[in-house]
């Protein structure tokens, strides 16, 4: 039953986000074709409108968009003529998605790890230095740290290509540079928990039963702490998989973050509608699937909701 409900909240949330981002686009005064009015004869703007339903009233072109997402079509991308919408995410969501994954592995692998060692070496040189480096982390954004690791790693030292997406080498300085503020947060969030869970009553019998430090630490002590990395990671794995669109304009990767961007600017209103609620999308399935996750992890919660609810 509490599946099913989280099916139609699901359901109902992508509803609303593809109504509120129409209204919002349509809300914005001019269209695309805008600029090309003193170039094009009227005539011609007016057969174009027609072409892409901008000439109908809001609530035809609102039955119509609707209907279309119900068949998967999002419709034609008005600034790219051989293209269309469904096309543009199936050639920049795999970028985007070998991107954002590689950029996920290295924020937890590394972020876990120096909470883990900070929690266990509590107010010591190596839970100092993990924190600073955390800080680091957090307090220095992708946009400055991505053109620092192209001046040093790719134009002067030259161990890595400076830009564009070709090979795994190609992947490397634009995924450190995606994960470094993500592994900053794991880290912190992982030492806050794992210094709770540590202090509890479980942890202690473990050790009063004799049970080396190795196997309390990750058979009672990760698995407990881990449940708020588990939250963080949901809503980040959807944006790292979709595109960020920052790294992936610094280092001209023709991923979905750069198709949505060039649609802003270009007002190419599908191609923005469509990117939006396929985002969207990815973000409530992952929300999702990181409820059920918490059961495998913790089999103490359970599914259900409470009729109080």
């Amino acid at each position: 039953m509490y599946i099913v409900k989280r099916l139609l909240t699901m359901i109902v949330t992508i509803w609303l986000i593809a109504t509120l981002t129409f209204i919002i686009m349509k809300s914005i005064p001019g269209d695309p074709f805008a600029s090309d009015a003193n170039v094009l004869p009227e005539e011609v703007l007016q057969n174009i409108r027609a072409k892409y339903n901008l000439d109908k009233p809001l609530p035809v072109q609102y039955v119509l968009y609707m209907k279309n997402l119900l068949t998967f079509d999002l419709g034609p991308s008005i600034q790219s003529e051989t293209r269309d919408v469904n096309t543009l995410i199936a050639d920049g969501f795999p970028v985007s998605a070998v991107l954002g994954l590689q950029s996920l592995v290295i924020a937890l692998l590394f972020g876990i790890l120096l909470g883990i060692i900070a929690a266990l070496n509590h107010n010591r040189l190596l839970d100092r230095l993990a924190m600073f480096l955390a800080i680091i982390g957090i307090s220095v954004p992708s946009f400055i740290l991505a053109p620092l690791l192209i001046k040093y790693f790719a134009v002067e030292w030259k161990l890595l290509p400076v830009a564009s997406w070709g090979t795994w080498a190609h992947s490397i300085l634009p995924s450190i540079a995606l994960a470094t503020t993500p592994m900053a947060v794991i880290a912190r969030f992982m030492r806050s928990s794992m210094l709770e869970v540590m202090q509890q009553n479980y942890i202690k019998t473990a050790e009063a039963k004799g049970l080396s430090p190795a196997t309390i630490v990750i058979k009672h002590g990760i698995r407990n702490a881990i449940l708020p990395v588990i939250t963080f990671i949901g809503p980040l794995f959807a944006v790292l998989i979709t595109g960020t669109f920052v790294i992936e304009k610094i280092f001209a990767i023709p991923g979905l973050g750069k198709y949505f961007v060039d649609s802003i600017f270009n007002r190419d209103y599908p191609v923005i509608l469509g990117t939006t609620v396929f985002f969207s999308t990815i973000l409530v399935i992952t929300l999702f699937l990181v409820d059920i996750s918490y059961r495998l992890i913790d089999p103490r919660i359970k599914l259900t909701s409470n009729k109080g609810d």
